[in-house]
């Protein structure tokens, strides 16, 4: 099945949101905190109010999931998974990594994912069966498969001292070339590239995930929950080059 359509109106309004998001950030923005302690902006609010816009009308049997309140039931099996904002804390900080996510789940699959970085000027964006891409060139996941030359990201270190792998996470980052930690969506677009191995996220919703999900796997990467489900809607995320597969289920007890 061809998602041009799709990808053209999802790509269009991450453009068009990022663009209201840099003109609001340019004014002068202050953050609200929500009951679960993450920082909220108008921006966040008016990004998400136009991607709703734009996409139910060019989609309107369509279904809605948004982190900032959007939801509404579809008649078409379909449903647009929306982050206004991923990664608000950088956005108010002036920090360059934050990104608009849009994905799609047809009958409880991501098939769509664009993922806008507006202060970077670059777009990742796929559709399933139809490869991945990067400013419109095709990406692919690494072929690295040791630890000793990969490059593993673990974000929210704050996090990680509540999970199970916690206590020996320090051993086993030491085995790798190199460990680096962008901010979230970029880490799993490094991933998705092939230009770092290991993207884990220990706290994580599904707003977070649609988008990257789809470029990831089409990418050539994997995708699974941490308690290796394939499913969005676990709380966690680890994404990883097929090489590293072992060593990521090792860790994991997998």
């Amino acid at each position: 099945m061809s998602y041009d359509s799709e990808l053209f109106f999802a790509q269009s309004a991450a453009r068009k949101a990022g663009e209201a998001c840099i003109r609001i950030l340019n004014q002068g923005v202050e953050a609200e905190t929500k009951s679960d302690e993450s920082p909220v902006t108008r921006a966040d609010k008016e990004s998400e109010r136009l991607i709703v816009s734009i996409l139910s009308q060019a989609f309107p049997e369509d279904g809605f999931l948004g982190e900032e309140g959007a939801s509404r039931e579809g008649s078409s099996g379909r449903r647009w998974i929306i982050d206004p904002i991923d990664g608000t804390r950088d956005f108010v900080r002036n920090n360059r990594l934050w990104a608009i996510l849009i994905g799609l789940e047809e009958n409880g699959v991501p098939v769509v994912g664009v993922c806008y970085l507006p202060m970077l000027g670059e777009i990742y964006y796929a559709a399933k069966g139809h490869g991945a891409f990067w400013d419109g060139n095709p990406i692919q996941a690494s072929k690295i498969d040791t630890a000793k030359q990969a490059v593993v990201c673990v974000n929210k270190l704050n996090a990680v001292t509540q999970a199970p792998f916690g206590p020996p996470l320090l051993d086993w980052m030491s085995k790798f070339w190199c460990v680096r930690v962008f901010g979230g969506i970029y880490d799993a677009m490094l991933v998705a590239s092939g230009r770092m191995e290991i993207w884990l996220e220990p706290s994580v919703a599904p707003w977070d995930l649609c988008a990257p999900t789809c470029i990831l796997r089409e990418a050539g990467a994997k995708f699974m929950a941490l308690n290796g489900k394939d499913s969005i809607y676990e709380g966690t995320g680890v994404a990883f080059a097929p090489g590293m597969e072992s060593e990521v289920r090792g860790f994991l007890g997998l």
